[in-house]
C-alpha cells in the first residue's frame, strides 16, 4: 500500500463511523478503499478489479461510472443547486420526476411525494398510514405489520418494521405496535410433503389469526416488499399475495409495496408489483430511481388516500410535513434523466432477456455442496447456503460461513452479499451481460469453493 492510501485508511480509521461493521475489529482492520468503478466493477486502492455481484447496496443499475448522468447533475447544479418545495413552492425537476412516476405507476396513483431515502419513504408511509386513519375518524388504527425477513430501513419507526431482530438489539427497539408475522422461505419453514399454495395458505391463516388476534379496528397497514431483500432476494411462494391481499380488503388494512429494492426494472418488470400482482394502497421507491447516482425517494399515494390527506391538512391548517432536501431539484434531475436512460434501453426488456441465463447461474450453483437451493426473478435471486443438503441445516454461529465466503469472495475478485438469513444474495447492475453473468457465476464458485475447502480442513 502506498504512502498516500495508508495515510487514508489512518484518517478513516480516526474518523469515520461505518454503518453495519465492526467498530472494534475495524479500529484494527480499516476500511477497503474503493477508488473508482467502470460498468459492473469497482476497483481497490491497490488496482484491484471487483465484480460487484449487488449493485452495492441493490442500488447502481446502472453500473458505476455514467457521463451523461453526471453532465445531467453538473448543469442542475448550475441552473439551481437547491430549493425546497416546502409551502407551496416548486420547480421542473420535481414536477417532471413525479408526472413521470404516476404515469409508470403499476397501479393507478395519484400523488408523489419525494423524500430523500427508502427509509425517509417508509417512515413517511407509516405517518401517511396514520394521518389517513385520524382523517377518516380511526385514530386507533396505529398497528402496523409487516414479515420476518423483510427489511424496511433504518429510522426509528423503518428499523421497528423490519422483521430482523439483530437491527433491533441495544437500540431499544422496535416500538410497541410494529408486528411481525412469518417469513415466506418455503425452503427452509416449508412442511413435508407441503405445496407452496399450501404453504401460502398456513402463511395467510396466520396472518388473519394475527389480524383477529390484534384487533381488525387497531391495524393501519400492512408492509411488504416484492421480494424480500434482507432474507436473501427471495421470491414469494406461490400464491401467498392473492390470498394475503383478500385478507387485507376483508378488514379494511392499508397496503403499502416497498418496492426501494424491487422497483424499475429489478424483477423482469418496471415495478414488483407487476411482476407480484399487487395493487397496494400506497407505493415506496428509491434505489433504482436514481440508479444511486444521487439520495432521491418517492412515496406514491392512491386517491383514497390523498382525499383524506387534502381534507385533514384543511381541518389543521397544514400537512405539515417534510424533509430539508425533498425533492432537491438536482436529485431529481438525475433520477429524471435515469428514467429516460430506462425507455431508451428498455430496461425492462433487457432484464427479461437476462433472466434465463441469471436463473441458470443459480441452479448451476446449487450443485455446490454448501448450496441447498437457488431461486430468484428477473435480475434479483439468491442460493441457501447450507451445512448439510440432505437436511437443510444452516451453519451454527460459530462457524462464521459468512465471513469465511466473504473473505474467499474478495480473494476471487467478487464482492458477493451474505446475510444473517443463510443466502447469499445476487441483484447485479441491470446493465450486466450475459458473458459477466456467467463470469459471476465463476468467481462466485471459486469463493465457495475455497470456503469448502477451509471448513473441510477445519474438520480433519
Amino acid at each position: 500500500m502506498n504512502r498516500h492510501f495508508k495515510a487514508l485508511h489512518e484518517r478513516d480509521i480516526a474518523s469515520v463511523v461505518h454503518p453495519q461493521t465492526n467498530l472494534q475489529k475495524h479500529l484494527t482492520v480499516g476500511p477497503s478503499i474503493i477508488t473508482h468503478g467502470e460498468g459492473i466493477y469497482v476497483y481497490d486502492e491497490k488496482g484491484k478489479r471487483f465484480l460487484d455481484s449487488g449493485a452495492a447496496l441493490w442500488c447502481a443499475a446502472l453500473g458505476f461510472k455514467n457521463e451523461r448522468v453526471a453532465k445531467v447533475a453538473y448543469d442542475a447544479m448550475h441552473q439551481l443547486p437547491y430549493f425546497q418545495i416546502f409551502r407551496g413552492y416548486s420547480h421542473g425537476p420535481a414536477i417532471e420526476l413525479s408526472e413521470k412516476l404516476l404515469k409508470i405507476a403499476p397501479v393507478p396513483m395519484s400523488k408523489v411525494l419525494l423524500q430523500c431515502s427508502g427509509s425517509e419513504a417508509n417512515d413517511t408511509a407509516v405517518k401517511m398510514a396514520w394521518y389517513y386513519w385520524h382523517g377518516v375518524g380511526k385514530p386507533d388504527k396505529r398497528k402496523i405489520i409487516t414479515r420476518m425477513g423483510s427489511y424496511h430501513g433504518s429510522t426509528c419507526v423503518a428499523i421497528s418494521m423490519t422483521g430482523n431482530t439483530s437491527y433491533h438489539r441495544s437500540f431499544g427497539l422496535p416500538f410497541d405496535g410494529f408486528i411481525h408475522v412469518d417469513g415466506l422461505n418455503f425452503y427452509r419453514t416449508g412442511e413435508p410433503g407441503e405445496t407452496e399454495e399450501a404453504f401460502s395458505q398456513r402463511l395467510a391463516d396466520s396472518l388473519e389469526a394475527t389480524i383477529l388476534r390484534e384487533g381488525p379496528d387497531t391495524i393501519a397497514a400492512f408492509f411488504a416488499d416484492p421480494v424480500q431483500g434482507n432474507a436473501g432476494a427471495l421470491p414469494p411462494p406461490k400464491g401467498y399475495f392473492e390470498k394475503v391481499q383478500a385478507l387485507l380488503r376483508k378488514y379494511d388494512i392499508l397496503f403499502v409495496a416497498d418496492e426501494v429494492i424491487c422497483g424499475f426494472g429489478r424483477t423482469g418488470n418496471m415495478w414488483g408489483s407487476q411482476t407480484c400482482g399487487l395493487k397496494p394502497d400506497m407505493i415506496t421507491c428509491a434505489k433504482g430511481l436514481s440508479a444511486a447516482m444521487l439520495p432521491i425517494s418517492a412515496l406514491l399515494i392512491n386517491q383514497r388516500v390523498f382525499d383524506v390527506m387534502v381534507g385533514e391538512s384543511a381541518r389543521i391548517g397544514a400537512f405539515i410535513h417534510g424533509f430539508t432536501y425533498a425533492g432537491h431539484p438536482v436529485a431529481s434531475a438525475v433520477a429524471l434523466e435515469v428514467l429516460k436512460i430506462y425507455d431508451e434501453i428498455d430496461i425492462v426488456s433487457r432484464v427479461k432477456s437476462l433472466e434465463a441465463p441469471f436463473l441458470a447461474m443459480l441452479k448451476s450453483l446449487s450443485d455446490h455442496p454448501l448450496v441447498g437451493e437457488g431461486s430468484g426473478v428477473g435480475l434479483l435471486g439468491g442460493i441457501e447456503i447450507v451445512e448439510s443438503k440432505e437436511t437443510r441445516k444452516s451453519f451454527p454461529p460459530q462457524a462464521r460461513i459468512n465471513e469465511i465466503i466473504d473473505r474467499h469472495a474478495e480473494a476471487s475478485g467478487i464482492i458477493l452479499r451474505t446475510t444473517p438469513a443463510n443466502r447469499i444474495a445476487f441483484s447485479p447492475p441491470l446493465i450486466i451481460s450475459e458473458d459477466e453473468i456467467a463470469e459471476m457465476q465463476r468467481l462466485t464458485m471459486k469463493a465457495l469453493n475455497g470456503a469448502l475447502a477451509d471448513i473441510r480442513s477445519a474438520r480433519s
